[in-house]
């Protein structure tokens, strides 16, 4: 019986890490003011002067990769397909199996079916009061033209 019990620990443990190894961290999420600078904290601007403005291709992922339906689903009819393999322990071993498996391969297609989407953004380039040059990406060019003299607030650039 001790014996029995181990093999269901192990076995209860084996799935989880298991599972866990099926969930990814995915991208950093994206930053919402369409800068490529995260927004510093506090009230803190600095000024300078575009010096060029390049019209470049992002990749946008359309998921970050976290647990989706493809997972959920994977499991349900993992778990069905497992449980009518077996009886007694075996059963329950085999329906924990199926369940692991199939949340795994739910998990895998649903990856692979992901598309990813290029969106237009510009680059500009900022040569700052102090001397140093600044590069920064945005989805709108908020019409801003090279020589424009401008302040980049919290990440962002704006004319002034």
């Amino acid at each position: 019986m001790t014996i029995q019990k181990n093999f269901q620990t192990v076995l209860g443990v084996s799935t989880l890490l298991l599972l866990g190894a099926c969930a990814t961290n995915g991208p950093a999420p994206a930053n919402p003011t369409g800068s490529a600078y995260p927004q510093s904290s506090g009230a803190y601007s600095q000024y300078g002067v575009v010096q060029s403005i390049d019209l470049v291709q992002q990749q946008v992922a359309s998921d970050s990769g976290n647990i989706g339906a493809g997972t959920i689903a994977g499991a349900v009819i993992g778990g069905i397909l497992g449980h009518q393999v077996g009886g007694g322990s075996g059963n329950t071993a085999a329906t924990v199996l199926g369940a692991a498996g199939g949340a795994y391969a739910g998990h895998t297609l649903e990856k692979n079916n992901q598309t990813s989407q290029t969106v237009n953004a510009y680059k500009f380039t900022v040569r700052m009061n102090d001397g140093s040059y600044q590069t920064f990406t945005e989805t709108t060019n908020a019409d801003i033209r090279v020589g424009d003299r401008v302040q980049i607030d919290n990440g962002m650039l704006r004319r002034y």
